[in-house]
């Protein structure tokens, strides 16, 4: 085959997302501190991004050097269940930051590690579900006609993927809503306790709002394109339409690590250790709320 420039492009992007995630995978592994809930949540989103950064890869070689309609469906099959794990531990992350505001006195529980290890179970199970589709026969290499703009899904599997994005997105955007509503409720009664200015209580407010106005909107903006072309395209359309609603969708697996693991202080003080040793290895972490990751 012609050397197509996106497909680079894309194989590209794969390998920066894998190295930036692997860090993460690898400082949360090793790091004995690293076991509570909200640094699972963590770690299972870099596991997922992880796997699409090499799904990305692996499917760059197969097609260019591997051809084969099997092996093809092995990546996708691959690609669909790293992606689909990826926006659903954005979810689960978002449903334990929720509750941390929310149940605060109850949050450090054993309940909440038993929840923990359910939306895991959850997450991956119907993840991987959904990446086997293809492989156990819902794929359109006997019926091209049936194709979608994701070659070799069909149209109906990639509709099926779409709807449950937009479900995924509702309900984050609902919980975020909920979690601005606590921010400016605990900042107006820090704010009355301390006898603080309301200029202060107003820069508090907007500093928690507009973090997750960035989160939101940076989740938002890499898949909504793609999300919204899935139910709109069609096998006949340009391949280029994909590629151009793909990328940054991919995008957000490069961002995430950025998001939720570097921002947050045990894990640079990990990476610094590694890095440079600029802090004992014998330093003790202070745990933050899912809040802070």
């Amino acid at each position: 085959l012609a050397l197509n420039p996106w497909d680079v492009i894309l194989c590209i992007s794969g390998t920066i997302i894998t190295c930036e995630n692997a860090i993460v995978v690898v400082v949360i592994f090793y790091t004995p501190t690293f076991r509570a809930p909200m640094f699972l949540l963590v770690g299972s989103l870099a596991t997922a991004d992880l796997l699409a950064g090499l799904g990305l890869i692996l499917h760059f070689a197969f097609v260019y050097f591997i051809p084969s309609g099997a092996v093809s469906l092995l990546t996708v099959g691959l690609l669909v269940t790293s992606f689909t794990a990826s926006v659903s531990s954005l979810l689960t992350i978002t449903i334990d930051r929720y509750l941390s505001l929310y149940n605060a006195l109850t949050y450090y529980s054993e309940k909440t590690v038993t929840r923990t290890y359910i939306m895991l179970i959850l997450t991956w199970g119907a993840s991987i579900c959904y990446g086997l589709l293809p492989i156990m026969g819902w794929n359109c290499l006997k019926d091209p006609s049936a194709c979608s703009i994701v070659k070799p899904l069909t149209k109906n599997h990639l509709i099926i993927l779409s709807i449950s994005f937009f479900m995924v997105f509702a309900v984050m955007l609902q919980l975020y809503v909920q979690i601005c509503k606590i921010v400016c409720r605990h900042a107006h009664q820090i704010a009355v306790q301390r006898h603080f200015l309301a200029s202060s209580h107003y820069v508090t407010t907007r500093k928690g709002i507009a973090t997750l106005a960035v989160i939101l909107g940076t989740f938002a903006s890499c898949w909504l394109p793609f999300a919204v072309y899935c139910l709109l395209g069609d096998y006949s359309y340009p391949a280029l339409y994909t590629y151009v609603t793909l990328l940054p969708a991919t995008y957000n697996s490069m961002i995430n690590p950025v998001i939720y693991a570097f921002r947050n202080q045990e894990i640079q003080k990990v990476l610094w250790t590694v890095c440079c040793g600029c802090f004992s290895s014998t330093m003790p972490f202070r745990s933050h709320s899912p809040s802070d990751v």
